[in-house]
């Protein structure tokens, strides 16, 4: 083992390898224990220098770590936009921070060693004995008000206090931590009024999805009446036209025109035409009316009240009258295959599910917008109690990372203008209302598919 610092200074010193003499300079051991001795000596004394060595770096990381709490900890109080009052048991003041302060216009040395009670005003609700008594009872102060005395007069402050602890488990005060009242009434105000403006613009955008929904239902109605309505007009016009040349032969009957003149007449007015004319012109104006009147029952039976009772009513009829009035109205060339059942029944209030197919059926039209070849194809099936319908289009599809959010409200991949997000929002949540199911997903050969479920009648007997 090399030699210590120690041991070379014995080599070195002139009394190297003498015994150590005693009072009466006689050697009190032979020269090579008194070596062995020092050499022991010498080595205790390097342990215990290198030991305090090692004490000296552990205790002066300890301090810096120390003083970096204790800096984070001054960092955090000053950054503190709440009062904090730290009390011992009798209550008065160990600590505050900047916040307190400003608050009470001293400084913490002003502050730190005075009654809790002198920074309390005689107003206060809540006092320093109630503080002491929490303390007494091991409990917490949650929202407590309490009135501070400060240089601009009282101010109320909600109070949140909880126990302080030493190392050892022992109650040593509370600490007490304050926001004032006017601030949190600031507060309070501004999200009520945020909260005010956003259900207003929620109501704006249900407004807006139900105009939009309602001009798809209008224009889908003009497009179904007009051509019934057309047909009534021209027929009428038809029948007006044979009515005058009918009069004025009737006119000659009367005047008592000869057989010969009424024969020309006859001929002139193409009488026996307009007669063979009449029953056709007649039963088409009468199939038109008739057309007219089925158009407004659907519109009557649709928009039945919600506050009706569910009832059994034909989701076949609901599935084209929603298909005629959108589809065909906005896309005329747009190849349609419907499939579904007779009878095609199911429980609940066909106007709402009357929507929600008008806005199934608008949503596949504008998938499909620009798409070279577009095709609507609409399936039924009734199984297990339930009765399903499927609107499957050739667009786009759906996208993987949206799917799952296409019914939010406010969701849209809609451009700008083009669609609030409501849409889907309202069927699914009407759809819930039937305790029914709208599910979406993708074709593997492309397109969206949107499924409608719903209670059928065998599913209620």
């Amino acid at each position: 083992m090399p030699a210590s610092k120690g041991e070379d200074l014995l080599k070195d010193s002139p009394g190297a390898g003498l015994a150590p003499l005693g009072g009466d300079g006689v050697p009190l051991v032979p020269g090579a224990e008194a070596d062995q001795a020092w050499i022991a000596v010498i080595r205790k004394m390097d342990e215990t220098y290198a030991e305090l060595v090692t004490q000296q770096v552990e205790l002066e990381a300890k301090n810096a770590a120390l003083e970096e709490v204790q800096g984070f900890i001054a960092g955090l109080l000053g950054a503190m936009t709440d009062l904090l009052i730290a009390c011992d048991l009798s209550g008065r003041v160990e600590q505050v921070n900047h916040a307190a302060e400003r608050a009470f216009g001293l400084k913490a040395e002003a502050l730190i060693g005075r009654p809790l009670a002198d920074l309390i005003d005689p107003s206060s609700r809540a006092t320093a004995q109630d503080v002491l008594a929490t303390m007494a009872s091991r409990r917490r102060i949650v929202d407590s008000e309490f009135t501070f005395a400060t240089p601009d007069g009282p101010e109320q402050v909600a109070v949140n206090g909880a126990l302080r602890f030493d190392p050892r488990g022992r109650a040593v005060g509370i600490v007490l931590v304050g926001r004032p009242l006017g601030e949190l009434r600031r507060a309070y105000s501004d999200l009520a009024a945020a909260h005010e403006h956003l259900k207003h613009t929620q109501q704006q955008l249900v407004h807006a999805e139900k105009m939009a929904s309602l001009g798809r239902l209008v224009a889908g109605v003009a497009h179904e009446l007009n051509n019934p309505i057309s047909f009534v007009y021209g027929n009428a016009h038809a029948l007006k036209r044979y009515a005058d040349r009918l009069v004025a032969y009737l006119d000659q009957v009367h005047d008592g025109a000869d057989a010969a003149a009424l024969k020309a007449a006859r001929e002139e007015l193409r009488i026996d035409r307009a007669r063979a004319d009449l029953a056709p012109t007649l039963a088409g104006m009468l199939e038109g009316a008739e057309r007219v009147r089925d158009i407004v029952a659907d519109l009557r039976r649709f928009s039945s009240d919600r506050r009706e009772a569910p009832s059994v009513f034909d989701l076949a009829a609901v599935v084209r009258a929603a298909v005629d009035w959108v589809a065909k109205s906005q896309m005329p060339d747009l190849a349609i295959a419907m499939d579904l059942p007779e009878p095609f029944e199911a429980i609940g209030h066909p106007g709402h599910i009357h929507q929600v197919m008008m806005n199934l059926v608008q949503n596949a039209v504008d998938a499909m917008e620009s798409r070279p070849e577009a095709r609507l194809e609409i399936a039924g099936a009734m199984a297990g109690g339930t009765a399903r319908v499927s609107v499957r289009d050739t667009g786009p599809g759906i996208p993987a990372d949206v799917i799952s959010r296409i019914f939010d409200p406010f969701f849209t991949t809609k451009p700008v203008g083009k669609g609030t997000g409501l849409g889907l929002s309202i069927c699914y949540r009407i759809v819930a209302e039937h305790q029914g199911a709208l599910d979406a997903e993708n074709h593997p050969a492309g397109g969206a598919i949107m499924t409608l479920t719903l209670p059928a009648p065998e599913a209620r007997r």
